[in-house]
């Protein structure tokens, strides 16, 4: 019997927060997840802050609703999802709080529209003593048209 006890799996497994709004979806932010499971067992958390210029619409809750099923087949197990603060550092530091993890993913949009990445998110958060990861969405190649019709 001595050293047989078995290991909780799921306290081997890696507590990943993902913190996002309009990139929950992105390209890069699926392939990082999917990159994180396969590395080995791990269970994600999506955060999605309530937009603050409008914090009362359902915008996160939609966020969520499309976000998820795309993250749950990246990571090949089920994504929770939470709603958080208008401040993502307030919700970060909440989330971080009522559940400890071992990694925050901060998804952003391109540095030149990017208010978290001008917030300096990822570097205030990692004071809270966890490791952080940013992904950033790909920029469009392209110009995009001023309008329907024009060109």
């Amino acid at each position: 019997m001595g050293n047989d006890v078995e290991k909780d799996p799921i306290m081997s497994d890696m507590r990943i927060l993902i913190v996002a709004h309009r990139t929950a979806a992105s390209p890069k932010l699926l392939a990082a997840v999917a990159a994180r499971a396969a590395s080995g067992p791990c269970r994600f958390t999506l955060l999605v802050p309530r937009p603050y210029w409008d914090p009362d619409t359902e915008e996160a809750a939609i966020t969520l609703e499309l976000a998820i099923p795309l993250l749950d087949a990246a990571a090949g197990s089920h994504v929770q999802g939470i709603v958080g603060a208008t401040d993502p550092y307030e919700a970060v530091r909440q989330a971080l709080e009522r559940e400890k993890y071992d990694e925050v993913i901060v998804s952003t949009l391109p540095a030149r529209v990017s208010r978290w990445l001008h917030l300096d998110l990822a570097h205030r958060i990692e004071r809270f003593g966890v490791p952080v990861s940013v992904v950033t969405a790909e920029q469009a190649e392209r110009d995009l048209s001023p309008g329907a019709g024009s060109g």
